[in-house]
């Protein structure tokens, strides 16, 4: 206790010295909080982006193709496999990824994760005119492509399997408004919205009930891609994915995952780049630290030198100065995550656009301890030089 009440004095007597040495560690301090507030707010950008990119794993039928020769004469190209995925293997795909999402999320239940969207492609006489007719399931088309804005009209009635729903491009080439009626191969349907633009082949198809599709070009039961979106960015795609190649015959799936590295790799490199800076601040406010603490001992020999005449050992010096280091990073801990997250509201959407920047509680704890040991770090020489005073060296500064 007396201990303490010496620290107190001595801080209260220097407090200009105190604020300088715990300005060093808060710059540090904030740098790293506001590096981690941004990085945060960053991934949870990407994520968001992500989440606009559809599927993160498509199944396609297993086509391969081989090369006909007859001795050296080339005779072209053999496709062998089935051109479309039969509809009977869709709860075998659900039970694949559902519980490869469980086992990695540990979730429990009985309801279904993944999204699980079909689709049948054919080609389509419409106004004398040849376009792509895709087949779909509403739900969880939509489901699947959240980007989809419906620019004209409503988007499907799920209570009705004649609607049809048609790209930008395709509604301006074909001169169709919403109300319209189509002859898709001898189903009537009606045009029910038009959607806006998106830059993707979207833009250039018409989309009917997959069923009614089905039944009117005489495909039942057939698929010709089936997309899949796992609960999050962060399931184990890679595996359904070869949990599905592995156990169900005549597909391939493939994880859609070159968007998602390149993005977080870049986030990656970014937070590196942030971190090495955060540590040569860190650095700077520890070399602060010991200046200030070496400055003080200077200042306090006599002081050290009476401790020592009453009795004082060696360890009782190195705990007065480790004293003081723990409230210089406690006021360079507070000041350093305060100043970090306010950083980060100014730089975050700078670094990611759109990112919202929020505080996190979490990393509190975190600036407060890194601040404290770099300043116990940056004591540890000072106070050891401290503890070394003698007496007479008390004398020979007076």
């Amino acid at each position: 206790m007396k201990l303490l009440n010496i620290v107190y004095k001595d801080a209260s007597a220097r407090k200009k010295r105190i604020l300088f040495a715990a300005l060093g560690v808060m710059i540090g301090t904030m740098t790293v909080a506001a590096i981690l507030t941004v990085s945060l707010a960053g991934q949870q950008r990407i994520y968001q982006q992500l989440e606009k990119y559809g599927p993160n794993l498509t199944i396609v039928p297993a086509i391969s193709t081989l090369d006909m020769k007859l001795g050296s004469v080339n005779l072209g190209q053999l496709s062998v496999g089935e051109n479309y995925i039969s509809q009977d293997r869709l709860p075998e795909i659900r039970q694949i990824a559902d519980s490869e999402i469980r086992k990695a999320l540990d979730i429990q239940g009985a309801e279904d994760i993944a999204t699980i969207a079909p689709k049948l492609f054919v080609q389509a006489k419409i106004k004398e005119h040849t376009v792509t007719l895709v087949g779909v399931q509403p739900k969880h088309e939509m489901a699947i492509k959240t980007w989809w804005m419906v620019g004209q009209g409503d988007y499907f009635d799920q209570n009705r399997h004649d609607q049809v729903l048609a790209g930008s491009v395709a509604a301006e080439l074909l001169d169709i408004k919403v109300g319209d009626s189509l002859d898709l191969n001898g189903a009537k349907v009606t045009v029910a919205g038009i959607l806006d633009e998106t830059g993707s082949n979207d833009d250039y198809q018409l989309f009917a009930d997959l069923e009614t599709v089905q039944t009117a070009y005489n495909k039942p039961g057939m698929l010709s891609v089936i997309d899949v979106r796992a609960l999050c960015n962060g399931c184990p795609v890679d595996v359904i994915a070869n949990g599905v190649n592995n156990q169900i015959p005549g597909v391939r799936a493939v994880a859609v995952k070159q968007v998602a590295e390149g993005e977080m790799g870049m986030v990656e490199r970014v937070n590196r780049f942030m971190m090495a800076l955060g540590g040569v601040t860190l650095l700077i406010g520890l070399f602060a630290v010991i200046t200030t603490m070496l400055s003080s001992v200077n200042e306090r020999i006599k002081d050290i030198g009476i401790m020592r005449a009453v009795g004082a050992s060696r360890w009782q010096i190195i705990r007065v100065f480790i004293y003081e280091a723990v409230i210089v990073g406690i006021i360079g801990g507070i000041l350093g995550y305060l100043g970090g997250s306010g950083l980060a509201f100014l730089v975050g959407p700078l670094i990611f656009e759109g990112a919202t920047v929020s505080i996190v509680p979490a990393y509190f704890p975190v600036s407060l301890g890194l601040a404290i040991l770099v300043a116990v770090l940056a004591t540890i020489y000072p106070a050891h030089r401290a503890s070394r005073i003698k007496v007479a060296d008390c004398f020979r500064s007076l």
